[in-house]
Formats: C-alpha cells, sequence, structure tokens
C-alpha cells in the first residue's frame, strides 16, 4: 500500500489514484483541473471560483474554515486536499479520522513547487504536474525590476497588512518589492503608522477584500507622494497553476 507524506508531515495511505477528490483550498482545486483532473473532483469550496463554472457542477462542502461534514461524508471522497492556513485544524483532524487527507504549508516558491509535484504523484499525473512546475519556473525563476517599499493591505476594516513569513510576502519580494512590514504573518495596522512608514508603493489587494478605486481616493490623500494601486491577489496569493501567470503580471506592474 503506497503511503505518501504531505506538507505537515503527516503520513497518509492511498492503495490506489483516488477518483473521488475533495479540495479544500481554491488555489489546489484550480491546480487539480490543469492536472487534468476535473473529473476526479467531487467537492470543492464555495471559493473555489477557478475555473469558472466548476461550482456549477459539483457539490460545494462550505467554505475553507467551515466545513460541511454531512455533506463531506456523502461524497465518499478517498482524497482530501487541504492547506494548514486556508483551513482550520479542528476541521480538518475530524476529517482524517476518516478520510485520507493531505495537507500543504506553503512559504515559498519551492513548497509550492514541491506541492504542486506531490499532487501529482498523489493523482498519478506526476507528468503533467512537472511540466507545470517547469513553466511555473521559466516565468518567475529570474530577477525582477526593483520597484521600491511597499505596504501590502488585505482587509480594510480593521487594516490588515501582510508581513514576515508568509507566502504573499516571499512573492513581493519576488516581483522587486521590499516590504515595510516586519512583524509575522497578518499584523492590524494603523493609518498614521502606514503614513510613518512613507512606502513608495501601497498595494491594495483585489482579495480576500475588493478594494475599488474609492479605496485609493481615500488613501491617496493621506499619502500623496505614494503609489497606490489595486492588486490582483492571486497573483501574490495562489500557489497552484495560477503562478503560471505571475511572472508576466509581476513585469506589468
Amino acid at each position: 500500500m503506497p503511503y505518501h507524506k504531505d506538507q505537515l508531515n503527516r503520513t497518509i495511505s492511498l492503495p490506489n489514484p483516488p477518483k473521488r477528490i475533495v479540495s479544500l483550498v481554491p488555489s489546489q482545486t484550480e491546480l487539480l483541473v490543469d492536472l487534468g483532473l476535473r473529473d476526479k473532483i467531487v467537492g470543492v469550496t464555495k471559493f473555489c471560483i477557478h475555473p469558472k463554472g466548476l461550482k456549477k457542477e459539483i457539490t460545494v462542502i462550505g467554505g475553507t474554515k467551515n466545513f460541511h461534514f454531512d455533506k463531506i461524508e456523502s461524497l465518499q471522497p478517498d482524497l482530501i486536499i487541504g492547506n494548514k492556513e486556508e483551513n482550520y485544524q479542528e476541521g480538518i483532524e475530524k476529517l482524517a479520522e476518516k478520510f485520507p487527507v493531505w495537507m500543504s504549508d506553503i512559504y515559498t516558491l519551492e513548497d509550492a513547487y514541491r506541492m504542486i509535484l506531490s499532487i501529482g504523484e498523489l493523482t498519478d499525473t506526476f507528468s503533467k504536474a512537472n511540466e507545470i512546475v517547469s513553466e511555473i519556473k521559466h516565468g518567475l525563476e529570474k530577477e525582477f525590476k526593483l520597484k521600491g517599499s511597499a505596504i501590502y493591505l488585505i482587509w480594510k476594516d480593521p487594516l490588515i497588512a501582510v508581513g514576515s513569513n508568509t507566502f504573499i510576502d516571499f512573492m513581493l519580494e519576488k516581483a522587486g518589492f521590499k516590504n515595510l512590514i516586519n512583524p509575522s504573518r497578518y499584523p492590524e495596522i494603523d493609518l498614521e503608522e502606514i503614513v510613518n512608514l512613507n512606502p513608495q508603493f501601497l498595494l491594495l489587494s483585489s482579495e480576500p477584500f475588493p478594494f475599488e478605486e474609492k479605496h485609493i481616493l481615500f488613501f491617496q490623500e493621506k499619502l500623496p507622494k505614494t503609489k497606490i494601486k489595486i492588486v490582483d491577489g492571486e497573483m501574490f496569493s495562489w500557489y497552484g497553476s495560477r503562478l503560471l501567470f505571475a511572472g508576466r503580471y509581476f513585469e506589468s506592474i
């Protein structure tokens, strides 16, 4: 019986390639489809927006942090794929009592590459996974023009920024930005602190909070010399096959 270790160093056993997969993470759902596994996916979250129309075809099992266990159980998955940061420990542990649950844990591009290749191994699509990783590397494994200091906001009320020890922080550096927020993870920050840090760029993410043009006007009054942009949050935070588009996007900012 084949055994596989996930990125939390947990071991799961899969006697055969899975035929009924539940994905608890949007970026990994998109990856499964790009690996050619659309017909093997039986459950996704309400946030699994790519590819368009998928949610209409497949059972929605709740959100990333509130699973409908009865729906998942009715699907009888032979593999569940989740992520440490995006899902919640209690829910994952409950699912793992009944089903094989493979967990990713992503801080760097290397972590993302290992996740893609590991899911390829799990699902008997390693050749395609390797092809995707090679193409991502072609687009991202180069030096991007240094753009300047930045603060990256993911929420409006309260203001929440991206700090160190996150995948977004890694991608900001890859794209050529110097993140001015030193605390780890996602600290709350007030407007006065942003003004005092005086970033060259204030990046307003399109997700999870949907920043709009009106927010640019609000911040521009307080930061007249800062370049304020709404950026595609998927390009900085999605660590599956959406990375195929990140290199070109970073060049365009």
